[in-house]
């Protein structure tokens, strides 16, 4: 049997192109709007300064959000796929590129002004989250951001023919993520519900607060 990460792994190595084109298109269907990435990050990028050092956890082809990124900052994406990894190198040939689990990568302690994780955390095993944030802290230096999409509620599941592949997902609910970033050392800007379907998403915006004096 295959463990959530094979899943999420070899499902994303397999739709990868129907999940998103060369351009960063999603699939058009009735069922599925692609996310807007674009004016999430809008709210990012003034808090950043021209050169800063940003990190795409999940960055998947690295269309759209990374190659917007690299635009202006030194963009890093991590991605468990393959061939996620692969297109993203050629797609983005400006940004820097690992193709790891993000709950085992590591990086120097504030080596980033900003990391952004769309769709991608809520792929991690549940009870593997807590401690990522807890390094995405570390991660930070002080007065960085963390722009993320997380969950609205919790759930655990296994879709077997999302997007033409199987998928897992785990998440907990908004109120706990929100107590596990301010367990970590974060202050949250804002929350914000992103509808997809019958259900949704939070997209959250928080800060490293500053180190003591």
């Amino acid at each position: 049997m295959k463990s959530p990460k094979d899943i999420v792994r070899d499902g994303y190595d397999r739709i990868s192109f129907t999940y998103r084109d060369d351009a960063g298109r999603g699939p058009s269907t009735d069922e599925y709007r692609r996310p807007d990435y674009e004016g999430w990050l809008t709210d990012l990028m003034p808090l950043l300064n021209d050169g800063d050092a940003v990190l795409d956890l999940g960055c998947g082809c690295g269309v759209p959000a990374t190659g917007l990124l690299a635009e202006h900052y030194s963009a890093t994406g991590v991605d468990l796929s393959p061939v996620q990894i692969e297109r993203a190198r050629r797609l983005v040939p400006s940004a820097k590129f690992q193709c790891a689990d993000m709950s085992e990568v590591d990086f120097l302690p504030g080596a980033f002004n900003a990391v952004v994780s769309f769709f991608a955390l809520i792929h991690v095993p549940v009870e593997e989250q807590r401690a990522l944030l807890g390094r995405i802290h570390r991660w930070l230096k002080p007065g960085g951001y963390f722009l993320a999409t997380v969950g609205s509620r919790a759930w655990t599941g296994t879709d077997q023919d999302w997007h033409g592949a199987p998928m897992f997902w785990s998440h907990a609910d908004q109120a706990t993520y929100v107590a596990w970033l301010e367990d970590s050392g974060f202050e949250i800007s804002w929350t914000r519900f992103i509808p997809e379907g019958a259900g949704g998403h939070t997209l959250l915006l928080a800060k490293r607060l500053q180190a003591k004096a």
